[in-house]
């Protein structure tokens, strides 16, 4: 009795698969409460809405629309990007300088984090860094942003700083 109840759910549920048809509209793809009595009908029959339910779920899903918008988003821009960055490496001359100095960044970046991680581990260091940093965010405030001709100095300074680096402006 057993081997027919699970046959008969094995042939259900690989005639949706090959024929991959929606289920009918009284079929809510919702979970269906199990049936009080445990009997192998009830249970065959129970198993089969499952497997209608967890179908209609799988065959009507449509992508969400930041997905959709994502993905139009980074085919339209991925070439534009791409040649840039060709165009770029183009005009390098010293190509073996500038991936050398590209795979020493990367290594100095992940040998900081470890470092900053370690020391984050350690059990005092966190907290005296914290004060250390809102005791200096407090003096920086005070000496550069409290008074109005502090305030004035410090914004003409950080001006001419950013000329400097980009040049007249």
């Amino acid at each position: 009795m057993a081997s027919t109840s699970s046959s008969a759910l094995s042939i259900s549920s690989s005639s949706t698969l090959v024929d991959a048809k929606a289920p009918s509209p009284r079929q809510s793809p919702q979970c269906v409460s199990p049936p009080p009595v445990h009997s192998p009908w009830k249970t065959t029959a129970f198993c089969r809405r499952i497997a209608s339910n967890v179908m209609a779920m799988a065959t009507t899903r449509e992508a969400p629309a930041a997905e959709v918008a994502t993905t139009e988003l980074s085919v339209a821009e991925t070439p534009e990007i791409v040649k840039t960055i060709q165009e770029a490496w183009d005009k390098v001359e010293d190509k073996y300088a500038v991936s050398s100095l590209a795979v020493a960044g990367v290594v100095a970046l992940v040998g900081s984090a470890g470092m900053i991680s370690a020391i984050d581990r350690l059990p005092l260091i966190p907290g005296v860094l914290e004060v250390v940093g809102i005791g200096y965010s407090g003096w920086f405030a005070y000496k550069n942003l409290f008074f109005k001709p502090d305030r004035e100095a410090f914004l003409r300074k950080v001006k001419e700083t950013y000329s400097e680096i980009l040049g007249s402006s």
